[in-house]
């Protein structure tokens, strides 16, 4: 564990606009750790007592289904809060994997609550990230109704490429190394279907998919697609 100081913790997006007291509040009871890929940060049904937030790196959050196959809900990068919903006293109700290395910052949740008490501005980040993630959930609620997996797949992409993208000579690279399984664990469906899905959208010259690399190559077009018009 290492700790960390008020000026790193005014340069996070999330903190910005953040008075020095409550900075240095946080920096106070901050500590900060270095996670390797496929480590657990935390589990599905663990008692968690410190609210988590991506200093470098990413996670993902993921359920398992009753076939014991991954769902990932979010993928999270820098300055994303983690588990905004352990204010409620609960187990956790997600598992969390580090998607990249990731140095992670921690806070004792009870501190974090004192902090906010005392400053709106805090309150209002916790919230908002609240807000994102329940309106992220109802477009993933909207795309698991019953239309083809190819339009599915390419409103997946087209976020990715939004949240993640990288402009290149062909197009948005979506800038993570997601593989096929990954990309199911995604949907929570059977690889195969996902890889279809993949040499579909491929075909149609939407996408360039090469090993974990794949380049959106007009994202208007790939909207207009899984949109139907």
């Amino acid at each position: 564990m290492a700790k960390i100081t008020t000026k790193d913790l005014g340069r996070m997006d999330i903190f910005k606009g953040l008075s020095e007291e409550t900075l240095g509040q946080l920096s106070e009871y901050c500590e900060l750790k270095e996670y390797k890929k496929g480590k657990h940060v935390f589990r599905d049904k663990e008692v968690v007592s410190r609210i988590y937030i991506v200093y470098s790196g990413k996670v993902s959050l993921y359920k398992m289904n009753e076939s014991a196959q991954k769902k990932i809900v979010f993928i999270l990068g820098p300055s994303k809060i983690i588990n905004d919903y352990a204010i409620d006293d609960l187990p956790s109700s997600v598992n969390c994997e580090v998607f990249e290395t990731a140095e992670i910052l921690s806070i004792d949740k009870n501190k974090f609550l004192e902090i906010m008490k005392n400053d709106f501005e805090l309150t209002k980040i916790f919230i908002k990230s609240q807000a994102i993630k329940v309106r992220r959930l109802y477009r993933q609620m909207k795309n698991s109704t019953p239309i083809k997996v190819e339009k599915r797949v390419a409103a997946k992409l087209w976020k990715l490429a939004k949240d993640y993208g990288e402009e290149v000579e062909d197009g948005t690279l979506i800038n993570l190394n997601i593989s096929v399984t990954y990309l199911a664990d995604m949907f929570g469906a059977p690889r195969e279907t996902i890889s279809r899905a993949l040499k579909f959208l491929t075909k149609e010259e939407l996408i360039t998919h090469d090993n974990k690399k794949i380049i959106i190559r007009d994202k208007d077009r790939l909207s207009k697609f899984f949109k139907g018009l």
